[in-house]
């Protein structure tokens, strides 16, 4: 009976968080990416298959190998900058208000760590990554087979079109049977932000405060919605991978896709650096707080300590209908070790004279 116990101890909760009157403070309509959480009953030790992340980079610095594909890093000199905004699209989301912030120069991966790369992390390492432990994986129901879509017996009260899929990992994005055998240059997908973590620090990186994050996102361009400017579709063309159609019944496609995108498929921004909203969505290293004021900041790191990561950048699933947060103000969160099928990465590093 302990043994059951003790094997019993994690469980995957599928979070609802527009239930009743409690939706009265939330959009009308949302994509339920934010909703996507596991929660720990308890705390499990090493010996049973937790987890430990506490310095994760020891265990596998010993075996980096110095030929490992890394994206290029682009410096960013820093600077002031404004943050956030005074017209949230998403009020509830902490979007406001805008603010000064300073933050030192930088370094930013050019784009989102790919397929190809983590494959090469986990060759070397032979990391696990927590999807692959957990044993399954969110996953948009658009995108599943017919067989896969048989086999499902949950899905996410808030948001229908989100399912955990068994055996849906970084490379089975779609769950049994998918591959990314023709996708080594997209984005790898269903990485939790402890798996990015693990990765930055093996790289000898890190991923991005929110603040730097927004920075690098901006371009920059002062006060403006995207890396871009403040038009959509500047002379007509597709700058970003996002949902065109009706969410979530029909993508048309008319970026040219209608799931993820090879990395440095559209265009960069004025700093070099290539999807920085759409295609997935980015965790940053700071734990998620709504409140913020006016007042100025020095590099900021967020809360000391918190349930949910910030994440940023939206993804390719993000339509102004559901889910306007393909916005360098825009942000969502998710727990630590939450992993979907829109759901990435890039890293940062510190810059030293």
């Amino acid at each position: 009976m302990m043994a059951l116990c003790v094997y019993s101890v994690w469980l995957l909760v599928w979070v609802s968080v527009c239930v009743s009157e409690k939706c009265e403070d939330e959009p009308a309509q949302d994509c339920g990416c934010n909703t996507l959480h596991r929660v720990r009953a308890e705390e499990q030790g090493d010996e049973e298959g937790g987890r430990d992340v506490k310095n994760p980079a020891e265990k596998y610095s010993e075996r980096a190998n110095k030929e490992v594909i890394l994206s290029q890093m682009v410096l960013l000199q820093g600077g002031w900058f404004l943050m956030g905004t005074d017209d949230p699209g998403i009020p509830q989301d902490g979007e406001g208000p805008q603010r000064s912030v300073w933050v030192d120069p930088f370094y930013i991966e050019e784009h989102e760590v790919t397929n190809l790369q983590f494959q090469r992390f986990t060759n070397i390492t032979h990391y696990v990554t927590e999807a692959e432990r957990f044993g399954d994986s969110f996953v948009f129901e658009g995108l599943l087979s017919e067989d896969v879509k048989s086999s499902l017996t949950h899905a996410v009260a808030a948001a229908p079109w989100w399912s955990p899929v068994k055996g849906a990992d970084w490379r089975h994005t779609e769950g049994p049977g998918s591959s990314i055998t023709h996708r080594m240059d997209h984005p790898v997908l269903h990485v939790s932000w402890a798996d990015a973590q693990v990765y930055c620090e093996w790289a000898g990186r890190r991923l991005p405060t929110e603040a730097e994050w927004e920075f690098a996102c901006r371009g920059g361009l002062q006060d403006r919605l995207y890396p871009w400017g403040n038009k959509l579709m500047p002379r007509g063309e597709h700058y970003a991978n996002l949902w065109q159609g009706d969410f979530p019944n029909h993508n048309t496609a008319e970026d040219g896709f209608s799931h993820t995108s090879p990395v440095k498929k559209f265009p960069a921004n004025a700093f070099g650096l290539y999807d920085m909203v759409g295609n997935v969505w980015e965790w940053t290293s700071d734990w998620w707080s709504v409140h913020h004021t006016r007042e100025h900041a020095y590099n900021p790191k967020g809360p000391e300590k918190g349930s949910d990561r910030v994440k940023k950048g939206g993804s390719y699933m993000c339509h102004k209908s559901y889910c306007y947060r393909y916005r360098c103000a825009a942000r969502s969160q998710n727990t630590p070790d939450s992993s979907a099928s829109n759901l990435g990465f890039r890293c940062a590093a510190d810059f030293t004279p």
